[in-house]
């Protein structure tokens, strides 16, 4: 992947040191990871007001709505011209001023970010379609096989990837997922779910972490494939690799081999929770605990919950289904993704470089390695949460989500469509043949642990939760 990278990247320790020492203050507003909580914390911030004030955000928000023709599509495209115009003002404009501070070209930024904008609204689109679920046509999917098909097949020029910003765009979309999860999802999820998605976490880290250290994989380039197999995929790889200093081919690998085995479940999951006549709640529960993309889990939990009352032997409700995904894999494993990148930014700085060089661990870089935006993560949280606080989760339900949650949740989702396209028109194969299979087979290790203890845990162990989950 040749994804531009930041102005200033955690690299060895002695750089980072170096980095530290020039930047001070400065790093505010000359490092990536603090401009994407300022745009994501600054987008629901604003939501925040406009919704206590009664208005919503709703309407910069615009995303294309379920049609079945052609001509329905044309329709909406008509009607909300605009809006989507003025949406497209407003990411250039929060993507070009940060560039621009950080010594970026934005004159090559611009002409690439269009191309990535309006093939990102045609992708969304396609996502609406009636008949997407059917084929799994999950937008950000969608965005990255037909990004690798354009680079892979087709070519673009070099230039063109200063408009390809894979990390901004995902970090950015990680802190507007804060917003998306406010603490007291924890609380009503309850003990059941919060306990299955830690205990697939922490062993799904392991199983990785520990068959890619016998693969004689480096600890950091283990910690990233670790991550992205136990936390929440490609989020998760580019926050891990940073907290441990894993060098810059590191994530990309791990993003490859996570969205592999994604898009691999997708299909996988579904049909063999179909053979076992799961009810929908046990299914959800189990594509929860082992799909390793937000996205591709959707679609997978989604096509399930359809089976419901069309085939036989299947029990529950299509809601079943997806609620039971969203509280395993949403809720319970992605809050991990703060945690997981604190604690590896102390190990790998006092432990792992110690052992490695012998010198004192500097307890400063635990603070540099940290992946910023992950702060980013938890204030929008936070501030989800204070006006969660006055609401039953029902009331949360009918009267927050639609008005503030939604439209910062589809900002979100245009984050992670510009992300994945971007991912795909920055990955060349060939590029990542020099890694080779060792990776894969440490991570395919880790699947067939997390699919098995998965199943054991939703169909066996908590199979009465999950078959009769309700959502309050």
């Amino acid at each position: 992947m040749s994804s531009p990278a930041p102005t200033v990247a955690a690299s060895a320790p002695s750089s980072a040191a170096e980095n530290r020492s020039r930047l001070g203050w400065r790093e505010l507003w000359l490092k990536e990871d603090w401009w994407a909580i300022w745009l994501g914390l600054g987008l629901v911030v604003t939501a925040t007001l406009l919704f206590l004030q009664g208005s919503s955000l709703k309407w910069i928000a615009v995303t294309p709505a379920k049609w079945s023709t052609v001509s329905q599509l044309g329709g909406h495209f008509a009607a909300n011209g605009v809006r989507y115009g003025a949406q497209f003002a407003l990411w250039a404009t929060l993507f070009s001023i940060p560039l621009r501070v950080m010594g970026q070209s934005v004159s090559r930024f611009i002409p690439a970010f269009s191309f990535v904008y309006l093939a990102s609204v045609l992708i969304f689109a396609l996502g609406q379609w009636s008949e997407a679920s059917r084929y799994n046509l999950e937008p950000p999917l969608v965005a990255l096989l037909l990004g690798l098909t354009i680079s892979n097949l087709i070519g673009l020029p070099r230039w063109m990837d200063q408009g390809f910003r894979v990390e901004f765009y995902i970090k950015t979309g990680i802190v507007l997922l804060g917003a998306t999860l406010p603490f007291t999802l924890i609380v009503w999820a309850g003990p059941t779910a919060i306990l299955q998605a830690s205990l697939v976490s922490i062993v799904t880290f392991l199983v990785i972490f520990w068959s890619a250290r016998a693969f004689g994989l480096d600890r950091q380039f283990s910690a990233t494939l670790g991550a992205g197999g136990a936390v929440c995929g490609v989020s998760a790889a580019i926050a891990i690799a940073g907290a441990v200093g894993a060098r810059k081919e590191h994530a990309p690998v791990a993003i490859t081999v996570v969205i592999f085995w994604a898009i691999v479940m997708i299909f996988v999951l579904p049909l063999a929770a179909q053979a076992l006549h799961l009810p929908t709640g046990v299914a959800g529960a189990w594509i929860g605990t082992s799909e390793f993309a937000d996205a591709a889990g959707f679609a997978a939990a989604q096509a399930y919950g359809d089976y419901a009352g069309k085939v036989p032997g299947i029990e529950g409700t299509s809601e079943q289904a997806v609620w039971a995904f969203t509280l395993m894999k949403v809720v319970g494993r992605d809050v991990w993704i703060g945690i997981w990148a604190f604690v590896l930014a102390i190990i790998s700085t006092t432990r792992w470089e110690r052992d490695a060089d012998g010198r004192k661990p500097d307890a400063g870089q635990i603070w540099w390695r940290f992946p910023k935006f992950v702060i980013g993560f938890f204030a929008t949280s936070l501030l989800i949460t204070w006006v969660a606080s006055a609401y039953s989760m029902a009331d949360f339900g009918k009267q927050v989500t639609p008005a503030l949650v939604a439209p910062v949740k589809d900002l979100r989702t245009w984050a992670f469509i510009f992300c994945f396209f971007s991912i795909g028109l920055t990955t060349r194969f060939r590029d990542l043949t020099h890694a080779g299979r060792k990776p894969f087979l440490a991570f395919t290790a880790g699947v067939v642990v997390n699919v098995a203890l998965g199943y054991a845990l939703s169909a066996v162990v908590f199979a009465d939760h999950w078959t009769h989950l309700v959502k309050h």
